[in-house]
């Protein structure tokens, strides 16, 4: 007897489930998706206890006839595609024709729906049809489903809280109100309604509607094209940054997707702007070639393979970096303040936390000038010094005092700022250095004694393997025994008295990012690293004269509000602020 045979329909749903039906916010996502593919201008999702006990979404589409509602719960029947040439078309979200039969074997399912003339009620039980009848001819689909895994018992325990299913039934539907600002979407859980989103077509005014003001005021518009991909949206201020890169979307031909490389793109963009441990908040659109792009990877249709990724990356990153720069400002310490309250709901705050990195500072206590004297001099015989920052100079910043021994506090007729001096100076080092490491002609200079630095023999071997970078550098290295190599000059941009420390710390970056090496990530690294080391630390207090020579050096920065790890170096208390904390100013 034949050991193979063919699986029964229902049992190849209920597989095919656990792909497609993962958690409440699978079954949201199904279903919104099917209403924006039937046009539907007004979505109203309406949840019981988070989606796990009921989940029911109304649309105005289309709607279907009688025949189509009975097929549309048959496995791979779909409106979407017909031949195989269109799965290199694809414009619309859904085209597996997967998600309804898998839904409706692992719950009950009813359905009504009309496409303006005679309505259709349809009741599904286990994937098994229970009633079929006439409904009314209300245009648009209403489809309820309950009793989630009611007949997969082990898929039931693994749903997660009630609160944590709602939140993530949230996060989709925020995502898909800003992948379709032209759609209007309603959420209620229990009877609260959580997010209502007006379908104005304007994605600014969606963000405003989802994340509030505070974000929104915050948000710059992108826009760029080249000739595969057009990108638009809106990337956050880098003082407007989360823990985790749930806030970073991404959306490809009006569907939400994810990808590490675009990530990545935005991620590299940012780089500077923000610690690695924040993400900034995003709301990317994609257009491109269907013919471009992969979605038939996956049956939830997130993960998507991009052709011509690294013309995408280049675009990302260009066009990001460009609106950030043009849009640096100095952050305003009460609009600051305020952004560490909840923004949205609590629904999500309770379920992802936000997570602070402190600022470890130093102990010791000393006068300390570190050479700003001479830099400034240096700076002063420069006649090619051009000033990009205006809005910067223009402040006229005077030093009066230092708090703590690490913010300088200074003022102009505007109001008080507070200037971190080690983010400050770390920022004016990292500038200089990047500028020596980009010198086709390099200033070097000998070594009284020769430095010898003696390596294991797989590190010794990482670094020959790239002895001509570190010639090029400036540096003057040969072999000097074994494992050994030995230092007779170096670069001029090294700080005196750390030249040792300099060189080791150039060497681990050699050896610890070999694997996909790129000499500009790693100059990069070599400036950020270098230039927190030949920077002030935290309580170490400087002259006054000191402080006005950092703040003008910060000032021909071409980025003086950030340090090269992201922190802000420079905030500011407008004086109206002031006089409303001291109850000056009571509007």
């Amino acid at each position: 007897m034949s050991k193979i045979r063919v699986m029964d329909e229902n049992l190849a749903n209920k597989i095919a489930a656990g792909e497609v039906v993962e958690k409440c916010a699978s079954i949201v996502k199904e279903l919104v998706e099917n209403s924006i593919d039937a046009g539907a201008s007004e979505v109203s999702i309406h949840l019981f206890e988070g989606g796990i006990k009921e989940i029911s979404v109304i649309d105005n589409g289309s709607g279907m006839d009688e025949a189509d509602a009975k097929l549309a719960f048959q496995r791979h029947a779909t409106s979407k595609l017909y031949k195989d040439d269109d799965l290199f078309f694809i414009d619309t979200l859904g085209f597996r024709g997967e998600a309804l039969p898998s839904i409706a074997s692992v719950s009950c399912v009813t359905l009504k729906t009309s496409t303006g003339d005679i309505g259709t009620f349809l009741e599904i039980e286990g994937g098994k049809l229970k009633t079929l009848e006439g409904a009314d001819a209300r245009k648009g689909t209403i489809i309820t489903i309950n009793r989630l895994f009611y007949n997969t018992p082990a898929r039931l325990k693994y749903l997660k809280s009630e609160q944590s299913e709602l939140a993530n039934c949230v996060s989709f539907v925020e995502k898909f109100s800003l992948a379709h600002p032209s759609v209007s979407f309603t959420l209620t859980n229990d009877g609260r309604t959580l997010l209502k989103t007006s379908g104005s077509g304007n994605l600014h005014k969606t963000i405003h509607e989802i994340y509030g003001l505070q974000i929104s005021s915050k948000m710059i518009e992108i826009k760029n094209s080249n000739d595969d991909f057009d990108i638009s949206g809106y990337v956050c201020k880098p003082e407007v940054l989360k823990s985790n890169r749930n806030h970073m979307i991404v959306i490809v031909n009006g569907r939400v997707i994810r990808n590490q490389d675009i990530n990545r793109a935005i991620n590299d963009a940012y780089y500077t702007y923000k610690p690695d441990i924040k993400y900034p908040i995003v709301v990317l659109n994609i257009f491109t070639d269907p013919t471009l792009i992969d979605v038939n990877i996956h049956p939830t249709k997130q993960d998507i393979k991009i052709n011509k990724m690294n013309v995408l990356y280049e675009l990302l990153v260009e066009t990001i970096k460009d609106a950030l720069y043009q849009n640096l400002l100095i952050p305003n310490a009460v609009e600051r303040m305020s952004n560490f309250n909840p923004i949205k709901n609590e629904i999500i705050d309770s379920v992802i936390m936000e997570e602070e990195k402190e600022y470890h500072k130093s102990n010791t206590q000393t006068t300390f000038d570190f050479g700003l004297s001479s830099q400034k001099e240096k700076l002063d015989e420069e006649d090619d010094v051009v000033v990009v920052n205006p809005e910067m100079k223009q402040l006229k910043l005077y030093p009066v005092g230092v708090a703590h021994g690490t913010y300088i506090i200074a003022e102009n007729d505007e109001g008080v700022f507070l200037i971190d001096q080690h983010a400050a100076q770390e920022r004016i080092n990292y500038e200089k250095n990047m500028k020596a490491l980009r010198e086709k002609k390099v200033s070097t200079t000998n070594l009284l004694f020769p430095i010898t630095i003696e390596l294991s023999q797989g590190d010794f071997l990482k670094v020959k393997n790239q002895e001509q970078l570190l010639l090029d550098m400036g540096f003057d290295v040969s072999e000097f025994g074994i494992n050994t190599f030995v230092f007779k000059a170096h670069p001029t941009w090294l700080l005196e008295g750390h030249e040792e420390e300099s060189i080791r710390r150039i060497l681990d970056l050699i050896i610890g990012g070999l694997e996909g090496f790129d000499r500009v990530k790693f100059n990069e690294k070599i400036a950020i690293t270098l230039a927190c080391k030949m920077s002030i630390k935290a309580n170490m207090h400087i002259s006054h004269e000191a402080q006005e020579e950092l703040l003008n050096e910060l000032a021909v920065c071409d980025n003086p509000f950030n340090c090269p790890h992201g922190r802000p170096t420079i905030i500011k208390f407008s004086i109206y602020d002031l006089e409303r904390m001291f109850k000056r100013a009571m509007n």
